[in-house]
């Protein structure tokens, strides 16, 4: 069984989904900013413990669709069946 490659050793948020979201400018795993991660190795440990207690309150700039267009469609205030 393989381990994600999550480096422990440099208290990384990281959860090996590396994707920046188009809009919130954040990624979507760790909710770094691109600038936050390429500068992570040189954060001191005290700046790495403070942005990693904001990072959870960014979770929110995330909005999840559901339903794709079935809930876009059902959501409507005149949804019909579509021909």
């Amino acid at each position: 069984m393989s381990t994600p490659n999550r480096r422990r050793g440099d208290d990384s948020p990281c959860i090996d989904i590396c994707v920046i979201h188009p809009q919130a400018k954040i990624c979507v795993g760790c909710f770094r900013t691109g600038a936050e991660i390429a500068r992570w190795a040189e954060l001191e440990p005290q700046e790495r413990r403070r942005l990693m207690a904001e990072l959870p309150a960014r979770a929110a700039l995330l909005k999840k669709r559901r339903g794709g267009r079935r809930g876009r469609r059902d959501a409507s205030p005149k949804a019909g069946p579509r021909s």
